[in-house]
């Protein structure tokens, strides 16, 4: 038998990259929402506030050796420094890359300066994808292809579990408002989509606030901006179905064993978005949780599904309203860093790229 200790750092390895890799899916903006009623009576008043806590602030008290360490490895990643890029061409008006997070909390909505200048000069606002935007596209395009959310022949979630991570799904589930039975037949990576966010965020979001996509999408709108998407709903929905079900159900069971952790984590990756040090998330990850053999390679397959593939989609999409000129394009910000990410892929493509902020 495992000892406690152990089995408590691989679901929380497991649990913290999934937190980040939801992060990079704008449509988790939209399930979570979707699933909120089942949830309602977790969504008091009293549950309105965030209660994370910092856990680089924590560490750089009771571990500053292992956090050097971090930043050591952080101070590697290529252009993992800013989350505001100034993007030139010649004989064109400047465009700006800006990563996201995509969360409602007024921290990461209230924009920045350069930012806010940046959004007021565009011409064109780009997003992942727009169709978040018309709920009735939205829902078409799940009806289309719902073998990417939902189990579509006699397979039920539980089924694929043991007994005994049945019995502990089962219990978390209750524990967040949510029956059971009412999300059997929905594929694993659509619920824990939902509980690897915190209470205070499904409260805000069940009061109708937006995440930070959304409300620059809607401010496009407003001041007649054009609005284009980078992505579609299939291209996101298929490249979380990609990966292989071990992998969704592993997640899923460990994502709910973590808990109200899940909100030290969320405040942690805001605090370190909003110093724009988007090179500290995996630094972070690896260093506090080391993890074994079956979840580095299970997470092989997820960055090559979920970040470089889309970043290489994403570059190639971008060209051309960045040859238009006046593009501010706002993706979600572990897009942006790394030698396959956003930035590296542009001035690959012979654009000069520059940290704002």
């Amino acid at each position: 038998m495992k000892p406690a200790t152990a089995i408590t750092e691989r679901a929380a390895d497991l649990s913290l990259r999934l937190i980040a890799a939801f992060n990079l899916l704008f449509l988790t903006a939209f399930f979570a929402t979707l699933l909120f009623a089942a949830t309602q009576a977790n969504a008091r008043d009293d549950a309105a506030a965030c209660t994370g806590r910092d856990l680089i602030a924590a560490m750089k008290q009771d571990d500053p050796a292992k956090l050097e360490q971090i930043r050591a490895e952080a101070d590697g990643v290529a252009n993992g420094d800013a989350v505001l890029w100034r993007i030139e061409k010649d004989g064109v008006e400047p465009s700006y890359l800006f990563g996201t997070m995509h969360m409602s909390d007024p921290r990461v909505v209230r924009l920045s300066d350069d930012a806010e200048a940046a959004l007021e000069a565009s011409r064109t606002v780009v997003i992942e994808t727009t169709e978040i935007l018309d709920q009735s596209k939205m829902m078409a395009a799940m009806a289309a292809q719902p073998e990417l959310m939902m189990f579509t022949d006699d397979t039920t979630l539980f089924s694929l579990l043991s007994e005994e991570d049945r019995a502990a799904a089962e219990a978390a589930l209750n524990q967040r408002g949510i029956p059971p039975a009412s999300v059997q037949k929905m594929k694993p990576w659509m619920i824990a989509s939902m509980v690897a966010l915190p209470a205070c965020e499904l409260a805000r979001k069940a009061s109708g606030a937006k995440v930070l996509d959304i409300e620059l999408a809607e401010r496009a709108q407003a001041d007649g901006k054009a609005l284009e998407g980078l992505e579609t709903i299939v291209d996101q929905l298929g490249a979380m179905a990609s990966l292989p079900m071990e992998f969704h159900m592993r997640g899923l069971v460990d994502t709910l064993a973590l808990g109200e952790r899940i909100d030290d984590v969320i405040e942690t990756m805001i605090v370190l978005y909003l110093d724009g040090e988007t090179g500290m998330f995996w630094p972070f990850f690896r260093a506090v949780l080391p993890s074994d053999e079956q979840s580095e390679a299970g997470f092989a397959a997820f960055e090559e599904a979920m970040i470089t593939a889309r970043n290489d989609t994403m570059a190639a999409r971008a060209a051309p309203l960045i040859d238009a000129g006046g593009a501010f394009i706002a993706v979600g910000a572990l897009h942006l860093p790394g030698d396959d990410g956003l930035v590296s892929l542009l001035r690959e493509a012979g654009y000069t790229v520059s940290a704002v902020q």
